[in-house]
């Protein structure tokens, strides 16, 4: 498809998950639970995908690679390094700005 208004059933359904190295896209795969493959683009300039990446497979939650190596990472990858993703935490946000503007 080329746009959906949300691929929330999708995620849902998969077994693995590629897509592009974009912020929304890699923590809604990984709060789903889903094994995530992110595909950078190098064209872009200030590459935050690239940072992005490099950082969620530093600690352990992603595989990346690039469009020409993405043949070569789904012969190789072993989907059982994955760490799961933590949950996150919004009550401590909200918690944080009641704090500094003195709501209690």
């Amino acid at each position: 498809f080329r746009f959906k208004d949300s691929v929330a059933e999708e995620l849902r359904r998969a077994d693995l998950v590629i897509s592009h190295a974009g912020a929304g896209s890699c923590l809604e795969t990984l709060e789903e639970g889903k094994p995530l493959i992110v595909v950078i683009n190098e064209k872009l300039m200030n590459n935050h995908q690239l940072e992005l990446a490099k950082q969620l497979h530093r600690d352990g939650h992603v595989l990346y690679c690039n469009c020409s190596t993405l043949v070569e990472t789904l012969q190789s990858m072993d989907l059982s390094t994955l760490k799961p993703f933590p949950p996150g935490h919004p009550e401590k946000f909200a918690l944080f700005l009641d704090n500094v503007f003195g709501f209690q």
